[in-house]
């Protein structure tokens, strides 16, 4: 494993560790946190190195500065692009895949406004928390196109059909109280609060066995891609598995011996 991306310099993001969780700040504030070309690329590279770094958690965030998330995609790019270079430009994988691939957890601290491209990157998270006084919402239907990073596959998975129809089709934004009531977001916190709820969550999940997390996160994404069977199939697999690992040991040897476990990873 390797640290190497946490010194390396970026245009437009920040990569950072403390302990075991990574967090990587969108550092656009005079666009809004707006996800361009620049922003996509540099998620693309450093969010894929941070799997092979000694960090068990991924928060993803905002600069404060604008009190934004990612307030959409940098529309700007759309202007000129014609059907082909779109089309170029949606192949995939596309950052929102890339989120989704990862098997180390990311947590989205949506500190502000996510719109657009910004709540499609959200919801390729596997967990999000909110705070006060931000919008979410999938205008893009107000610029006479749709979602283009997957927010009309994932967003029905979150919140259900009739809800996503409703943001999507009308381009109505939500404040985050209402986010967390339709379950758009998991927890919503004040200013005062956010921040450490953020890092109380993701400390809790860094001090877990990176081989459980793992597990643990790729069952629980099986529950809305497969029918229920071969999902309670798949967990009991994985379930398994985790029997001829190390840290299996070390986890039930601390509980009785009452300490922290000292997990391997193996």
């Amino acid at each position: 494993m390797s640290d190497d991306i946490f010194t390396t310099e970026f245009e437009s993001i920040r990569v950072e560790r403390d302990d075991a969780v990574a967090t990587v700040t969108i550092d656009r504030p005079d666009d809004r946190n707006a996800l361009n070309e620049t922003v996509r690329s540099e998620l693309k590279t450093a969010l894929p190195a941070i799997e092979d770094s000694e960090a068990r958690v991924i928060v993803l965030t905002g600069s404060e500065e604008c009190n934004a998330f990612v307030a959409g995609a940098d529309v700007t790019e759309f202007r000129d692009r014609d059907l082909f270079e779109q089309r170029a430009a949606s192949a995939r994988p596309r950052v929102y895949e890339v989120v989704d691939g990862l098997t180390t957890p990311v947590v989205a601290a949506v500190n502000g406004h996510a719109l657009g491209g910004g709540l499609e990157l959200a919801t390729a998270c596997d967990i999000r928390i909110a705070k006060e006084g931000g919008k979410l919402g999938q205008p893009e239907i107000n610029l006479g196109i749709i979602p283009g990073g997957g927010g009309t596959q994932r967003l029905p998975r979150l919140i259900g059909e009739g809800q996503a129809m409703r943001l999507i089709l009308s381009g109505e934004l939500v404040d985050a109280t209402e986010a967390a009531e339709i379950g758009l977001v998991e927890q919503v916190c004040d200013s005062e609060t956010f921040d450490d709820r953020v890092a109380a969550l993701a400390g809790s999940i860094a001090d877990k066995s990176p081989l459980a997390l793992e597990f643990a996160k790729e069952s629980v994404r099986a529950a809305s891609r497969t029918g229920l069977d071969e999902g309670i199939d798949y967990e009991a697999q994985l379930f398994v598995q985790l029997f001829a690992t190390e840290d299996k040991g070390e986890g039930i040897d601390a509980f009785f011996e009452d300490r922290a476990p000292e997990w391997q990873g193996r």
